[in-house]
This record gives structure tokens, C-alpha cells and sequence, in this order.
């Protein structure tokens, strides 16, 4: 299971954070005119560019640089099935959607689950196969696992979802690469609850509610390996609530203006 980051060892890392600002984007797109007028015709146009990729190599998007306090909730799923039904029943109770990242073997195994994952209105995103490091793995491994993992996803929901989290949260350069070339686009977290370790219901909740800023994408689980993530659920959804967050489904918080991605050296 990936171990979260907290925003101190996210400094640490060596990942270079891109932002996408408004201003940045109108810079981008007066340079762009520019170009075109100088090149006589040579089309330029920055601003249709997905937040997902740059001109240099494939990123992934973990937040958007936002003011309104609006955050993604996202659970990752790939083992059991005693755990899910409770924490989609919260999520009904409290009007919420979040994304949902299944692995195939998962969807495969509880196709009931995975249809009422749907029918609540929550987005599917696709969490692999074999749930094994991608970066382990030979190019083909990748594509095969990938290959395989979407076609199970589609089977069960019909669905041909267009969000990817590696398994273990573990990727680099070469597997962003092929993840796009697939035609996924690649979500990590920015906060996440440490859920899958078990630190106590106290605890999850103030990793969560104590850490989250606007744009954050929050990571939680599913599995029943996550023993206390649904008694944690209702505190977190609470408290966040009471900060006036909102919850927004993950493409809403892609499309916002100021994005954030992760540029993997």
C-alpha cells in the first residue's frame, strides 16, 4: 500500500511542480499571438494543452491551485468487500460523489459492488490488475496489465473510464508514458489519511481535516484492509463541511483554471 506524503516531505521529493495559473495562462496565450504573428502563420496555441502532459514529459495531476474551497475525495479499491458498502452508504446519506479507483481483479471478483459504485452517480477510475509497482514491470507488463485491468472495468460497468492511479501510488517517467500513450490521464492525491496503516479513527480524521487545502485531492481506501476508514468517514465529511468545503467530482477540479501536476524527472 502507498505510504501518504505529508506537505513537508512533498518538498523533498525530487518532482518538480508545474502550476497553471489564470495569469500564467493568459501569459501563455499572449506569447502564443505572438509566435503566430511572427511566424507568419505558425500556430502556436499553449492554452488547449491538458493539464495532464507538457511539452517535455507526461505529468501527473494530484491538485488544482484553487481559492474556492472545493476538494475530490477519491478511495482506491483492491481487496474485499466488506468495507465498501458502508462507506458508499455514508457517501449516499451525505449527498456525496467521489472517484472510486477499482482494479480489475476487484471489479472482476464483485461486479455488484462495482455496479452500485456506478448507479450512486460515483466517477470509476481504473487502479491496474495485478496491483503490482508498474516501475517493476517491463514495457509490455505495463501495457498487458493496462490492456487487461480496462477491459474487466468495462465488462462489469460498460464504461470506458479515462482515469488511471497506478497501483501503490508507485509510477515514473516511462510508466506516465505509457499510461498516456494508452490514453489515461494519471491521478495521484495531495492529502491523504494514512487510512490503509490503521492509526485510529482520531487519527485519519485529523490527517485529513487538518491538512486539507482548496483544490487538495484526497486520497482514502476501500479495501478491507482500511478497517477504520468508514467509521472515520462521517467525522471527515463533518469537519470539512463545517470549513465550508465542498465536494467536486475529480474531472470538475481538472478543468479548473489553476491546476497543479507533477513533472517526474
Amino acid at each position: 500500500m502507498p505510504r501518504d506524503i505529508s506537505r513537508k516531505e512533498t518538498d523533498t521529493l525530487s518532482k518538480k511542480v508545474w502550476i497553471i495559473s489564470s495569469r500564467r495562462m493568459k501569459i501563455y496565450i499572449i506569447s502564443a499571438m505572438a509566435i503566430f504573428i511572427m511566424a507568419g502563420g505558425f500556430l502556436v496555441n499553449r492554452s488547449v494543452f491538458p493539464v495532464f502532459s507538457t511539452e517535455e514529459s507526461p505529468a501527473a495531476f494530484y491538485r488544482a491551485d484553487i481559492e474556492e474551497k472545493k476538494v475530490a475525495l477519491t478511495f482506491n479499491i483492491s481487496w474485499g468487500e466488506d468495507r465498501a458498502l458502508p462507506i458508499l452508504d455514508t457517501l449516499k446519506e451525505n449527498d456525496i460523489t467521489a472517484t472510486f479507483f477499482i482494479s480489475g481483479a476487484w471489479a472482476e471478483r464483485h461486479p455488484e459492488i462495482t455496479e452500485r459504485i456506478v448507479e450512486d452517480g460515483h466517477t470509476i477510475g481504473n487502479h491496474g490488475y495485478r496491483y503490482e509497482h508498474y516501475p517493476r514491470l517491463d514495457d509490455d507488463e505495463i501495457v498487458r496489465d493496462l490492456n487487461l485491468s480496462h477491459k474487466k472495468i468495462k465488462d462489469v460497468t460498460e464504461l470506458d473510464v479515462k482515469y488511471f492511479r497506478p497501483p501503490h501510488g508507485d509510477f515514473n517517467k516511462t510508466v506516465l508514458e505509457k499510461i498516456e500513450q494508452f490514453g489515461y490521464s494519471t491521478v495521484h492525491w495531495s492529502v491523504g489519511g494514512n487510512d490503509w496503516n490503521n492509526p485510529g479513527v482520531e487519527q485519519i480524521v485529523a490527517n485529513i481535516t487538518e491538512d486539507v487545502e482548496p483544490g487538495d485531492v484526497i486520497l482514502l481506501h476501500a479495501s478491507d484492509s482500511a478497517k477504520q476508514t468508514g467509521d472515520a468517514l462521517p467525522s471527515i465529511l463533518t469537519e470539512l463541511k463545517n470549513q465550508n468545503y465542498s465536494f467536486v467530482n475529480i474531472e470538475e477540479l481538472i478543468s479548473q483554471a489553476n491546476t497543479e501536476v507533477e513533472e517526474i524527472n
